[in-house]
């Protein structure tokens, strides 16, 4: 048992090492970045679906109140590769990005509780864009290009509560970390040297999520969930430094030149309350239906140069996503392909993200299958197609394809020693 705890750490400790997860969407130039879908694979085949659901061997991560559920140890570790299709309503570009998701373990305490603790992107920095600039007779006569790595990530410790047999109440509490670079480099003709805007920073703060889930059954086989989940409001610092000065361009190499500015700035981004209603309806072991309705009031950034940026702000922000799973018989011994779990699943999302007083809204419908391993472990694949923004008022429409691989392992590990 220590040797197999010792190694989640050793995991846990390197993995944040990588943990800065790669993004190539041009919205993740905004603020701290793409906020990362804070979800297993299991929820993300499902549309989103999962904060009334919870399992005694399944990790969900929507709602902390499930971890009172566990009865078995479960370990769950997955990554993503995504596809992404960018139209400006002129020109298109294809790129794709393959990210660390999570990693996590959760574990039963007695008959009542649970716990689970790991790491997640939280959000997500990887854009690099090209912005020319013309003159009436269509020659030109700037360029800009703006690229930018990094992100946060958060490191969480969840616990859960039975009260009576059908009411679970839990929380979780998460550091979030991480760093940012942004880089502008403008260069105009007949100008013998460029002229590079950077800044770099450290992004950190901490989150509390609180959740409640409660069930009835409403008959022999069927029975109701459901679930509320509330992210307090919260605020992350972003501090760093901001730098200008002259550079000599060489085809690829750059040489720096003349320092203009240096100087320190501060940020801080506060998070409002964010609520998340679910319900679902289904039998164990066999189907579950669920929906979930999220929403949360506008961001705001206070203190520093961001807050100062005029081409985008924040709304408010909500999701609908509908979904859920089907199981032929869990318990089969001749086929294989009845002990797999098949999901389904779509979401809509207004990301809160207001570009040109433009919203920037998202649609996706999802896929999965989780193939049974030994005992209740599995492998889960997740598949999604959607599509986020729009070719108007200066915005970009994205067209993703999301595949996704996760590795769930549930066993008991404390168990006293018999002897024979």
């Amino acid at each position: 048992m220590i040797k197999k705890i010792i190694g989640f750490l050793i995991c846990l400790i390197s993995l944040t090492t990588f943990a800065q997860k790669n993004n190539i969407s041009p919205y993740s130039f905004f603020g701290v970045g793409d906020n990362a879908s804070v979800k297993t694979v299991e929820e993300l085949g499902m549309g989103q679906v999962g904060g009334a659901f919870n399992s005694p061997f399944q990790l969900t991560f929507t709602n902390p109140a499930s971890f009172a559920s566990l009865r078995l140890t479960t370990f769950s570790v997955a990554g993503q590769n995504t596809a992404l299709r960018i139209d400006d309503g002129a020109n298109t570009e294809s790129g794709s990005s393959a990210s660390f998701s999570y990693i996590a373990l959760g574990f039963p305490i007695g008959e009542k509780a649970g716990v689970a603790f790991g790491l997640q992107p939280n959000t997500t920095v990887g854009y690099s864009l090209l912005e020319e600039i013309r003159d009436a007779q269509n020659t030109l006569t700037e360029t800009n290009l703006f690229t930018g790595e990094g992100g946060t990530n958060r490191v969480f410790l969840g616990f859960g509560h039975k009260i009576g047999e059908n009411f679970n109440i839990g929380i979780e509490a998460a550091y979030i970390f991480g760093s940012i670079e942004n880089r502008l480099l403008n260069r105009r003709n007949e100008v013998p040297l460029g002229t590079i805007d950077k800044s770099d920073s450290d992004v950190s703060g901490s989150e509390i999520k609180v959740g409640a889930q409660y069930q009835v059954k409403v008959s022999e086989k069927l029975h109701i969930k459901t679930g509320l989940t509330l992210g307090l409001s919260n605020e992350l610092e972003n501090e760093g430094s901001r730098y200008r000065y002259s550079v000599s361009v060489i085809g690829n190499s750059e040489s720096s030149r003349d320092t203009i500015l240096n100087e320190a700035f501060t940020n801080k981004f506060k998070n409002p309350l964010k609520t998340t209603l679910s319900l679902g309806l289904g039998e164990e072991n066999k189907w579950y239906t669920g929906i979930e309705y999220e929403f949360q009031n506008a961001k705001t950034i206070d203190d520093g140069l961001a807050a100062n940026d005029r081409t985008f702000g924040f709304g408010k922000s909500n999701r609908v996503s509908f979904g859920g799973y089907y199981t032929p018989k869990y318990n089969s011994i001749t086929n294989y392909w009845q002990r797999a779990t098949y999901r389904a699943g779509f979401s809509f999302r207004n990301t809160g993200l207001l570009v040109n007083n433009t919203e920037v809204n998202d649609f996706g419908i999802s896929f999965g299958v989780a193939l049974p391993m030994k005992g209740l472990s599995s492998i889960n694949l997740g598949f999604e197609l959607g599509t986020r923004g729009e070719t108007n008022n200066g915005l970009v429409k994205e067209n993703y394809f999301n595949f996704r691989l996760g590795l769930s392992l549930s066993d008991k590990w404390f168990r006293k020693n018999q002897i024979r």
